[in-house]
């Protein structure tokens, strides 16, 4: 069975960067879309990312794009968020989830989660 485990989180000032990363095992990362999502208190999970196995084409939120980046390491089974130009808004639980769909951002469609990162960013 696949395991997806996140690391990176932590406090940031606004304006600062974090890297999220996300380690695979129990399942073929290569042939495998992940994506990141976060969830904020009180607040429905949302995508921040994906990054498609077929060809490696990143999707980005409108909220995050220009300032995150979502990358991948097959050789390593390991798929980054690198995070720049933090805001408070940003603060969340960061999810990373893997799913054999070529692209897609719905949550439902991801079979495999990680137990998530707390990203804190302090204004």
């Amino acid at each position: 069975q696949g395991q997806l485990v996140e690391s990176g989180g932590g406090l940031v000032q606004s304006g600062g960067s974090l890297r999220l990363s996300c380690v695979a095992s129990g399942l073929t990362f290569s042939s495998y879309t992940m994506g990141w999502f976060r969830q904020a208190p009180g607040k429905e999970r949302e995508v921040v990312g994906t990054i498609s196995w077929v060809d490696g084409t990143p999707y980005y939120a409108d909220s995050v794009r220009g300032r995150f980046t979502i990358s991948r390491n097959n050789s390593k089974n390991t798929v980054y968020l690198q995070m720049n130009s933090l805001k408070p808004e940003d603060t969340a639980v960061y999810y990373c989830a893997g799913t054999r769909f070529s692209a897609t951002t719905l949550s439902a469609n991801y079979p495999f989660w990680g137990q998530g990162t707390q990203v804190t960013v302090s204004s």
